[in-house]
């Protein structure tokens, strides 16, 4: 069941980006409940792991259903293309809370049991109060999780605003939504996203922005009902390297495993590449690289996709992990 947003000529003129702290403390959170992508974070959850056990994040998990709606007014679109996040924290608390409460009691009815729960029923009777302790915890887990990142994070980011404004430059709206996710399509005005729920939207003349995430990875969202400003969040290029301390050279370790040359293709892939890009980074014949990368594919390393007449090779979180070791 698809989802597909229907641009307007306006909204064409209306393509942003932007960057979000708070919302990657929702999805910091979010990931610490997920362990489907523990296997991207692993250096960063050792750092936090301390500061994680003292939090109380049971309320805000609750509201976070693995399949299903999470509360807009905890992780709306950014106010702006580089706000702080004490600005936008500020949006969250100055949430209505009639609005708050029919959000919150969408997010409970996607966990059965959890509108039912003690938890759940003082939510849904005080939303005013909930919507102060939810930004409360929201506060304490950026303090936490996520500002002693942030330029890590920021710069990560903000690289991958720079990359795909490039592209959306020279490929056009086509081009940049293939690149952005395997699951995004353009066609004929409609933006399709191939996801397991239905949702239509006419932008309406609003406008469509555009959120690279660190902690999103990998999935994609979309669907943020109105009034909100439609966006799109997806994952940022360059995963592969965040947490790795660099490194000029394959470990030692790793290329006894893997052999000296497919192991330095597989350190080289800190953001996705083609063939002819690594041989010439890595100094070897294209034929030799490609042969790695086919070996490192088929073994489940590195995915694989097309994007125009080239095909961009990944790391697999397995391949995230091993690229990361050390001796």
């Amino acid at each position: 069941m698809p989802s597909f947003m229907h641009f307007r000529e306006a909204d064409l003129l209306r393509i942003r980006f932007a960057v979000s702290p708070l919302w990657e403390t929702q999805e910091a959170v979010r990931t610490l409940k997920r362990p489907d992508r523990h296997s991207y974070h692993q250096p960063w959850l050792r750092r936090i792991r301390r500061e994680a056990a003292g939090l109380d994040l049971s309320t805000l998990w609750l509201l976070m259903p693995h399949r299903g709606h999470t509360p807009d007014f905890l992780g709306p679109p950014p106010i702006g293309p580089a706000a702080s996040f004490e600005e936008e924290i500020a949006a969250v608390r100055a949430a209505d809370p009639e609005a708050a409460r029919h959000d919150m009691a969408w997010a409970l009815s996607c966990t059965p049991g959890a509108a039912e729960s003690e938890q759940g029923r003082a939510l849904i009777k005080d939303p005013a109060r909930a919507v102060q302790e939810l930004a409360d915890c929201l506060e304490r887990a950026w303090h936490a999780l996520v500002e002693p990142e942030w330029p890590r994070l920021r710069a990560l980011l903000e690289a991958d605003v720079a990359f795909h404004s490039r592209r959306l430059a020279e490929t056009g709206l086509e081009g940049l939504f293939a690149d952005l996710h395997p699951r995004l399509s353009w066609a004929d005005g409609t933006l399709t996203l191939a996801t397991t729920s239905d949702h239509v939207r006419d932008l309406g003349g609003q406008g469509l922005m555009l959120m690279p995430s660190v902690y999103c990875w990998p999935d994609i969202v979309t669907g943020f009902e109105p009034p909100w400003q439609p966006t799109v969040v997806y994952p940022a290029r360059g995963i592969g390297a965040l947490w790795a301390e660099p490194s000029d050279s394959a470990p030692e370790v790793l290329a006894r495993l893997l052999g000296p040359g497919r192991a330095a293709v597989l350190v080289a892939l800190d953001e996705p590449a083609g063939t002819t890009a690594l041989a010439h980074r890595l100094g070897l014949a294209p034929s030799s690289v490609s042969a790695h990368l086919s070996v490192l594919r088929d073994a489940g390393l590195l995915t694989s996709r097309r994007y125009g007449h080239q095909v961009l090779y990944e790391r697999t979180p397995l391949g995230i992990a091993l690229a990361g070791s050390r001796d």
